[in-house]
């Protein structure tokens, strides 16, 4: 019987908190001249309730619980506020100041909980969505080399990858929210007209975020508006057919909310060059021409205050538009001479679907549980348009097959007054099928336990400790720690970190059999392949002043176990049954962990304020970098490490001002960057490239337009070399771009 009455007071007490509900409206100015600031972001101290200012600066939270509230105000470029109100309050006004640093941006990637940057022991830095506008970036590859000194990418006829610190992004996490992506095009189906802010952590961070995180992570967080309904669209278009258009449409209406977004982008082709490195004419371009959709839903379900669910799904495809009647020269053995060829005679076709679902409980003031599924698959697919061995023209043939599947669990709790606990689990099951690389089927799971303690010791010193055990069905056990102290002494932040990285092999290093009868080569798979490790340290300086922000880190990545080629020996080739295919074959070759990486550098970072609208930042990052190769003697050849770059810097300056509904904001982004080092093909000379973006913004109350027009490349440098090489840039050239946003607010 008390049972029975104490569910019924429960249950009583639930639907009260249903019914006794308030809701909160206000306006956010700007505190020296009163004019409304678009884009703020309210949030409801200890809820997970929150809203987004529209267009006249105005913002409504509704189903709020009865009682005291406390609202915490941040937004770029101002310093971060925060009220207590009770009730239901419909005159709100907030006034922000302009600050001239962003040290109050929230950040969730480094603890995996929310902080603001300068409160971080773990140093992450930010790219925000005004940023990458200011900077005319189109693509989540162009904001990161735009905007941070340590990130490059490089481009050849296999696609484009990125490096962060000298290690290659097969050693670089990338999350979308938080969440893995898997496949291919990690980072070139992420919408960057939806993105909130970039969040990079640099360095190992497996003891949180497991496999693939020894160079760093990535986290793109993504604008979910809290209007009513906010509708926006982005069209960019420069020379060689490069035009982008985005979408994006959200609605709230009650507890129910809406997020769609699609994004469209295609490219032509060009060649700066079109003779090869032989010095024969080849009609294969500098860069190939694509086209590529992106569509993303997410529904959310806002229960109370306290509980949300939501589901989402992206559907993804990318085909290239390679030239069907290019055709290149080459070498013929037989003839002794050259010949011309087909340069292509197929287009190569990404798809990824994905599709997950996930609830957050805040449990009371001081703890809360979030948990998720959620699947990524990715597959890539032949399409020729030209006779090719025994594949005829409109044949579709299957690359590969990647399913990635994650349920996670993990829960945060406030231990006291110096104890912040995250604990969780979480189970992962990568699957693949690659006609390529002749897997039929392959599989593997990987089960986790992990926690961390984000402790108080003294008024100004806090630490971070954190370990991840790994169950993994082939590796069997693994455990890596992390541990981060942080000293503040007035505006100075002084940061130390350690942590052990460790990355599974793939399912296609570990099965994968190749043929290659042009290189005359034999791959086979390694099941008995180790994970790859590392240990990484950093030492961080950072001082903020109202006028100045400026921080200095040196780290040392220093990994082993690195996965390579290894050619193998006569003896071994005999006893592994492969007679037969050596004599077809000139080389035998398998992957083993036979190399080992180290990375040193020091990087820092500016930005200045010097006032009237000017604006100055800038950052450099010096690589020492060193790879040690096992040789078939057993002695190890140092070179850099694969794709490094010595010297990298970037330079922002910015002005803006406003007249009434008018701001003009005038951008000047340079790009200097070193000779960039190849194991195939050597370095790549040092360039440096000017852009120079204007953007005019009409805030008509709930209309805001903002055309844009700008020069790409002022000074016109072109990598013009011979096709074949390792080119320091892709870029066509200098060429004029515009721009239009339209964004509705209510």
């Amino acid at each position: 019987m008390k049972k029975k009455i104490l569910l019924t007071a429960a249950l009583c007490s639930f639907m009260a908190s249903l019914c006794a509900q308030v809701t909160l409206n206000g306006k956010v100015t700007d505190e020296e001249d009163g004019e409304p600031l678009v884009g703020v972001n309210i949030r409801v101290d200890k809820s997970l309730s929150g809203a987004t200012t529209n267009g006249k600066g105005e913002f409504s939270i509704s189903n709020l619980p009865e009682g005291k509230h406390v609202l915490r105000f941040t937004y770029v470029g101002y310093t971060p506020k925060h009220i207590t109100v009770e009730g239901n309050d419909k005159n709100i006004h907030v006034r922000l100041s302009e600050s001239y640093n962003n040290i109050g941006q929230v950040v969730v990637t480094g603890t995996g909980t929310h902080r603001r940057m300068t409160d971080s022991p773990v140093p992450v830095s930010v790219i925000t969505a005004k940023e990458i506008s200011n900077s005319n970036a189109s693509t989540l590859e162009e904001a990161l080399v735009k905007l941070t000194p340590n990130i490059s990418s490089y481009t050849n006829g296999m696609g484009t990858t990125m490096s962060l610190n000298g290690i290659n992004e097969d050693y670089v996490l990338i999350l979308e929210n938080g969440k893995r992506l898997a496949g291919d095009d990690r980072y070139t189906r992420i919408n960057v007209a939806n993105i909130k802010r970039i969040e990079i952590l640099n360095g190992a961070a497996s003891a949180l975020y497991g496999s693939d995180a020894i160079g760093g992570v990535i986290n793109i967080i993504t604008d979910d508006a809290k209007n009513t309904v906010n509708i926006s669209n982005y069209t960019h278009y420069s020379s060689e057919g490069r035009w982008t258009e985005t979408f994006n449409a959200d609605v709230n209406v009650g507890k129910l909310s809406s997020y769609t977004s699609y994004q469209r982008r295609q490219a032509g082709s060009w060649q700066n060059n079109h003779i090869d490195e032989n010095g024969y004419e080849t009609g294969k371009p500098t860069s190939v021409g694509f086209y590529s959709n992106t569509m993303n839903q997410r529904f959310a379900f806002n229960a109370t205050d306290k509980l949300s669910f939501y589901i989402r799904g992206t559907f993804y495809d990318n085909k290239t538009r390679r030239p069907q009647d290019a055709t290149y020269f080459t070498y013929d053995k037989k003839k002794k001479d050259y010949v011309e060829k087909d340069a292509y005679t197929y287009n190569l076709k990404h798809e990824t679907y994905t599709y997950g679902a996930g609830m957050k409980y805040m449990i009371n003031r001081t703890a809360y549980i979030d948990a998720e599924f959620y699947a990524d698959n990715f597959s890539s697919n032949y399409l020729y348009f030209k006779k090719s061995g025994s594949y005829l023209p409109g044949d579709e043939v299957t690359r590969k097959k990647v399913h990635y599947y994650n349920g996670n669990v993990k829960g945060i709790f406030k231990v006291g007054q110096y104890n912040k606990l995250s604990v969780g689990m979480e189970y992962v099951n990568e699957q693949l099928k690659s006609e390529s690389d002749n897997i039929s089927f392959e599989n593997m799971y990987t089960m986790a336990l992990y926690a961390q303690d984000e402790i108080k010791l003294m008024k100004n010193l806090q630490a971070v400790l954190g370990l991840r055990y790994i169950y993994n069905e082939n590796f069997r056990n693994h455990a890596t720690p992390n541990v981060s102290l942080m000293y503040k002494l007035g505006g100075l932040n002084l940061r130390a970190a350690y942590a052990a990285g460790f990355r599974t092999p793939t399912l296609s290093q570990l099965y994968a059999t190749d043929e290659s009868k042009t290189a005359s080569r034999y791959t086979v798979g390694n099941p008995g392949l180790k994970p790859e490790k590392n240990n990484f340290y950093s030492l961080n300086a950072e001082y903020n002043y109202k006028w100045l922000s400026i921080s200095v880190t040196g780290f040392i990545n220093d990994i082993r176990d690195m996965i390579n080629y290894r050619t193998l020996t006569e003896e071994e080739i005999s006893a592994m049954g492969l007679d037969e295919k050596h004599e077809k074959f000139d080389e035998i070759r398998q992957r083993n962990n036979v190399d080992k990486a180290k990375a040193k550098g020091l990087s820092v970072n500016a930005s200045l304020n010097l006032g009237a609208g000017f604006r100055v930042s800038g950052g450099y990052t010096y690589m020492d970098t060193k790879a040690k190769q096992l040789q078939a003697d057993g002695v190890y050849k140092e070179t850099p490490i694969d794709k490094s770059i010595k010297n990298m810097g970037n330079i922002n300056g910015q002005w803006e001002h406003s007249w009434g509904f008018y701001r003009l904001n005038i951008n000047l982004h340079g790009r200097i960057q070193g000779e960039r080092y190849s194991q195939s093909y050597g370095y790549a000379p040092k360039f440096q490239q000017w852009d120079l973006n204007t953007r005019h913004t009409f805030n008509l109350q709930s209309f805001i337009l903002e055309p844009g027009v700008g020069v790409e490349n002022i000074f016109n440098k072109i990598d013009d070399r011979p096709w074949n090489n390792n080119f320091s840039t892709l870029n066509p050239g200098r060429s004029i771009y515009v721009s239009l946003s339209v964004r509705f607010k209510q």
